[in-house]
């Protein structure tokens, strides 16, 4: 039997006076009938567009004027003012929602269900058919008809086939028995080698009674809309796509932008230079020489195939000539399944891994960039019956290209962030140092992200007379303009730290340098630093600190807990005209200091410092080594600091003494007769200390110094050993005067004092004080 294709009521039917109306998902009249237009007094021009609910006399909840809720009495309002009382009900459907309005006075025989026939078979934009209770076709209308394939039969939807649903015939017999009705079900229908999506809502209808009489079918078209959602979805989430500088994190939000917008199953996968962090060769190695890996996948259901190749997992290679001449030029590719399938037949096992189960269609793009090939991208689609076109081929390509974009970027940032990161520690001192007045160790973390390196350094710096200077200096801003300026205020440190000036003298000289460096930049607000100075003693345990700037150290005495030192900070350095104050403490031997910049203490300078202080005391247990209290220090920063703004520095030094008895000290009057006394004594006390083979070396120095300081000063003169893993020498006078060593000519009587102490020692120099000078020099000893 042909179906019914029109539906001619008699001229009297319970139906007539029926309004109709399509509305969307929220709301608003997309199609407006003729009898609603006669009912209310307006035209389709005035209603489409509007809100249905502007209709309404009287507020109604939105409950009651929900897809399928019951038939409802309700009050309209015509064009004229005049109130309209209607049994009102709204059907649902995809995309749109049905509205029935039946002014009141019609028979009673009308009910919700069964009063849809008129309205739903006369419009001709929504394709419905009607089936009775054996699953026969009883009547279509017009539009149904427009979308019946050519040559198709009548009850063509009934086979159509949908992943969750079954077959339409399946949600037709549910109906039938008293199941529920189906509502937007997408329904796959292939024919020609072509596919489209149909979404299909079943309905009961029933008589005037109740009695089930036929299931309604309204059928949309979801193909392009789909498609285009998905395109869309993919284009706004492939928005961030290749901004991270993590090449991982590059191929994450690639498969998050791909699925499920484009596909069902991606997949990411890297050669291993990539990986590595090595850049690729430039031109196409090949797809045997590429040696990739899978770094990223993602399934719309959220569970990955067992059978494939799994994250982690190196790639099986396969000669594919095609595939490697697409990928060789950089443009994505369609896969062909069948082609696939045969390539891969001989290896079931292959097979499994590269292709998943029921792949409808595939696209491959590799991620391709200024003739660098960062890896490879594959698509697939299995339960999506739509096939790729051309659009989405676009689309990939454009992802794909971006996150190759990215990946070129984040190589370009990782070259420029090692050699910046290998200037600034060639630029450092050792992490340890071991001397006679401390052990030392130092921590340096740069900054991570874009702010790539700055300049936090540290130094240990061996002094005169086995005195070690300690130096923390942080300055502004970050990267290797940062990095220039701490390498040129480190070696503006240790030469003024050689000149043996006291901590304040020396800020200042680096004050006046940071200034004059200011003066030369191109922005002098940019150039600055916060530098702390100390100096240790370990025959006197004295240690004396200045700080420009930079907040205290923290120290810890043998059997006492964590504190800050008390100092009186001066300015950053670049500030001027500003003095800097010398603060002396005493430190026991075993004493602990902690100099650092505020990187280690976080964004809130008080909490982070108290927070330092408890980590300290926990890190700091007896028998440890430096290094290992200092990694778990700064293995403790705080969670805002996991991916740190700024650089982290620490240096620890655990400090020793020299004991009473390795040193000796004398004070001559100022008599040259008091030398050979001098000399005497010096003789008399490396005897004592087993260091004979020095007595010589020793003996001339000690007379050298000594007629000098008393020849040219007036005054008395002081003389001290020092024995430890070398022989200090020392001699002080009330003079400023600078020693200078030169070349006697032939002729002359003297002159040749410091040029013989400097053949006999290792290394010489004086240094100055607020009550004259001393002249040092060091012997190694065996």
């Amino acid at each position: 039997m042909k179906p019914q294709t029109d539906y001619a009521p008699s001229s009297s039917t319970p139906f007539d006076g029926a309004a109709a109306a399509l509305v969307d998902e929220v709301g608003r009249i997309v199609w407006w009938s003729r009898a609603a237009a006669e009912l209310l007094g307006r035209s389709e021009e005035e209603a489409v567009g509007r809100s249905a609910l502007d209709f309404l006399a009287a507020p109604v909840p939105r409950t009651a004027l929900r897809p399928g809720a019951p038939a409802r009495r309700t009050r309209l309002r015509h064009r004229s003012g005049a109130l309209l009382e209607v049994e009102l009900q709204v059907l649902p459907g995809t995309p749109w929602s049905l509205v029935i309005a039946v002014p009141t006075g019609l028979p009673a025989v009308w009910t919700g269900d069964a009063a849809l026939a008129r309205a739903l078979f006369e419009q001709d934009r929504i394709p419905v058919a009607e089936f009775d209770t054996g699953l026969r076709l009883i009547r279509t209308n017009r539009a149904f008809e427009l979308l019946r394939p050519e040559g198709a039969p009548d009850d063509w939807p009934t086979d159509l086939a949908s992943s969750g649903e079954g077959t339409v015939k399946d949600a037709i017999a549910r109906i039938v028995d008293g199941g529920t009705s189906t509502a937007g079900a997408e329904y796959l229908w292939r024919s020609a080698g072509s596919k489209r999506i149909l979404p299909l809502t079943c309905f009961a209808i029933r008589d005037s009674l109740g009695a089930l009489t036929g299931v309604a079918v309204a059928v949309t078209e979801a193909t392009d809309r789909r498609r285009d959602r998905g395109r869309a979805d993919a284009d706004r989430s492939g928005a961030e796509v290749g901004s991270s500088l993590d090449v991982v994190h590059n191929a994450r939000d690639l498969v998050e932008a791909l699925v499920p917008a484009l596909g069902d199953l991606v997949a990411v996968d890297f050669p291993d230079d990539v990986l590595q962090g090595r850049d690729p060769p430039l031109g196409y190695p090949g797809m045997e020489a590429s040696a990739p890996r899978r770094v990223a996948v993602k399934s719309a259901d959220g569970v990955w195939p067992r059978a494939m190749v799994q994250l982690g997992e190196a790639i099986p290679q396969v000669t594919d000539q095609a595939a490697s001449a697409a990928i060789a030029v950089g443009r994505a590719f369609e896969v062909d399944p069948d082609t696939g399938r045969q390539l891969l037949a001989h290896d079931p096992e292959l097979l499994a891994l590269l292709m998943p189960e029921g792949m409808r269609s595939a696209l491959v793009c590799p991620l391709y960039h200024r003739s660098r090939l960062y890896g490879s991208v594959l698509l697939w689609r299995t339960s999506n019956p739509a096939p790729f076109d051309d659009t989405d081929l676009k689309l990939l390509q454009d992802l794909c290209d971006r996150t190759a974009i990215g990946l070129d970027h984040a190589f370009s940032y990782t070259r420029e962030h090692k050699t910046a990161i290998a200037l600034q520690r060639s630029l450092l001192p050792p992490t340890a140092t071991e001397s006679t007045a401390c052990e030392t160790a130092g921590t340096y973390l740069p900054a991570d992200g874009n702010l790539s390196v700055g300049g936090d350094w540290f130094d240990a710096i061996a002094m005169s007379s086995l005195r070690v200077g300690l130096v923390i200096g942080d300055v502004i801003g970050h990267g290797l303009q940062a990095t220039a300026t701490m390498a040129r205020l480190r070696t503006a440190v240790q030469t003024l730290a050689d000149l043996d000036i006291p901590p304040d003298e020396l800020l200042t000289h680096l004050d006046d340098l940071v200034q004059r460096m200011a003066g030369e930049a191109d922005q002098p607000d940019t150039v600055g630093a916060t530098c702390l100075f100390a100096v240790y003693d370990p025959v006197n345990q004295e240690c004396q600190l200045a700080s420009a700037g930079h907040p205290p150290p923290a120290l810890i005495t043998p059997g006492g807990e964590a504190e800050y030192l008390e100092l009186t900070p001066g300015p950053s350095l670049g500030v001027g005209d500003n003095p800097f104050e010398i603060t002396t403490v005493t430190l026991p031997p075993g004493s602990l200091l902690a100099l650092y910049t505020d990187g280690l203490t976080g964004r809130d300078p008080a909490a982070g410092m108290a927070r330092l202080l408890g980590d300290l005391d926990r890190a700091n247990r007896p028998g440890r080594p430096l290094e290992e209290v200092g990694a778990e220090l700064t293995g403790l920063l705080p969670a805002d600091a996991d991916h740190p703004g700024d650089d982290a520095t620490l240096l620890l030094a655990r400090t020793r003494a020299i004991v009473g008895s390795d040193t000796a000290v004398w004070e001559y009057p100022p008599d040259l007769a008091a030398v050979q006394t001098a000399r005497n004594d010096a003789n008399a006390q490396l005897e004592r200390w087993g260091l004979q083979d020095q007595m010589f070396a020793t003996e001339l120095i000690v007379s050298e110094l000594v007629t000098n300081a008393i020849r040219h000063t007036g005054g008395p003169a002081v003389l001290r050993l020092i024995r430890e893993r070398i022989l200090v020498c020392e001699v002080s006078d009330q003079s400023n005067t600078q020693p200078r060593l030169r070349r006697a000519l032939n002729t002359d009587e003297g002159g040749r004092g410091l040029y013989i102490i400097a053949q006999l020692t290792s290394r010489w120099g004086s240094r100055y004080s607020a009550r004259g000078k001393t002249i040092w020099t060091e012997q190694p000893l065996t």
